[in-house]
């Protein structure tokens, strides 16, 4: 992996990060307002897809879904496996993670 492609992943994780981060603080406001909510699924597969540490930020900044079981054992583990494949990929395109 050059150094466009590594940019390219960081750029991505932000982002990904960052709307799994609003996205829960925006179903939260829909919550106490009683409207349409956002679909769990969504913010599981937002989660899945490496965005992961931005929902459990979520969960943590606003105290959303924490009651929720699914929630508090499905995204930490997510966030394990993001963090597994993105170890990985470093490791397979020769980027040493320990220095």
């Amino acid at each position: 992996m050059n150094l466009t492609g590594l940019y390219a992943l960081i750029i991505y994780l932000a982002a990904v990060n960052g709307y799994a981060f609003l996205l829960m603080g925006h179903d939260k406001q829909r919550a106490r307002k009683q409207r349409r909510r956002v679909p769990e699924k969504r913010l599981f597969m937002l989660s899945a897809i490496g965005g992961a540490a931005g929902t459990w930020l979520g969960m943590r900044a606003w105290r959303h879904k924490t009651q929720h079981r699914s929630f508090t054992v499905g995204i930490p583990f997510l966030l394990g496996m993001n963090l597994l494949v993105l170890i990985g990929i470093l490791w397979l395109v020769g980027i040493n993670v320990k220095s």
